[in-house]
């Protein structure tokens, strides 16, 4: 029984106060909220516990993602997704995973490439998670297209219309199909 254990997704409420945040981290928040209502409307029980977070503190310090992890060290996170990379087009996800873990997490994403988006690369996560990785906990970051990201990233630019709402979209069933694979994947040693 996987039940005890957690997939965490998440994204910061907090942004530079030069803009809006739409892009940092806005639209993070909207891949985590989506992608639980997505789960939720599909009716799919998963074997572990999809916890949906919304960090705050990012920006300054990283109190949300340290006190996250303080809060719930008695619990087992197998895997965490983070969102904080803005919302254009989604290409697939960065992982902590290693070796023999990592051929088969590639494995759990290739659902996603007929829409382009699944590919699995070393390296991801993200702040607000990277507490976890202490733990053993696997961590994967969103990645979009980001060709245009610092063109906003902290600056009076980063408003909502910066945002394409079917780049948004597709990032947040990108995240949602990652974290049921996730919640239902065999624990094999890393």
């Amino acid at each position: 029984d996987l039940g005890h254990e957690i997939v965490v997704v998440g994204g910061h409420l907090d942004s530079w106060d030069a803009g809006q945040g739409a892009q940092d981290d806005g639209a993070g928040i909207v891949h985590t909220l989506e992608a639980a209502r997505l789960l939720v409307v599909s009716g799919m029980r998963p074997r572990r516990t999809i916890r949906f977070v919304l960090f705050m503190n990012e920006e300054n310090g990283l109190r949300g993602g340290l006190g996250y992890r303080d809060a719930h060290a008695d619990e087992t996170h197998f895997a965490a997704i983070e969102s904080d990379a803005g919302g254009d087009v989604p290409l697939g996800f960065g992982t902590t995973a290693t070796d023999r873990r990592f051929e088969e997490l590639r494995a759990a994403v290739r659902g996603l490439e007929p829409w382009g988006m699944g590919a699995l690369t070393p390296g991801g996560g993200g702040a607000d998670i990277g507490p976890l990785a202490a733990r053993g906990t696997l961590l994967f970051g969103l990645s979009v297209i980001s060709h245009r990201y610092f063109d906003y990233h902290h600056s009076v630019l980063d408003h909502i219309d910066s945002v394409n709402e079917r780049a948004l979209a597709l990032g947040a069933g990108a995240i949602a199909f990652l974290a049921l694979e996730l919640a239902d994947l065999d624990r094999t040693p890393n």
